[in-house]
């Protein structure tokens, strides 16, 4: 089972997947979006704990995602109709089309992906 994250550590496992799902402690520490938060080693490391895998590499250690990003996604997908839809997609679905959510690109987009799927069945 994938675990719930918070937004901080959201922002953490979105730089390691932006990384390709691995990266040095120094340089999660030197990216923009936790300069910008002003966090400290200390901070970094708790919420890292149990989202990342830690390889020791000389003095340095290297950070993996235990999760990729689409495993993820897909989790709190089903996560959200589950609580909001009682598991059913089509009412997520129509709450994107009927508060227009999507836009006329990706509403082709997924025509195009609907008339393939069908075609496969």
């Amino acid at each position: 089972m994938i675990p719930q994250i918070s937004d901080a550590e959201l922002v953490l496992m979105k730089l390691l997947w932006r990384q390709g799902s691995s990266a040095l402690y120094a340089e999660l520490m030197e990216a923009p979006d936790i300069v910008a938060r002003g966090w400290q080693k200390n901070t970094v490391i708790t919420l890292l704990a149990g989202l990342v895998t830690a390889e020791k590499l000389g003095r340095r250690n290297r950070y993996t995602a235990a999760v990729t990003e689409a495993e993820y996604q897909a989790a709190q997908t089903r996560s959200l109709l589950d609580k909001l839809y009682q598991g059913e997609a089509r009412g997520l679905v129509l709450t994107l089309l009927e508060q227009q959510l999507l836009s006329p690109e990706d509403y082709d987009e997924l025509r195009t992906l609907w008339d393939q799927g069908k075609e496969k069945l």
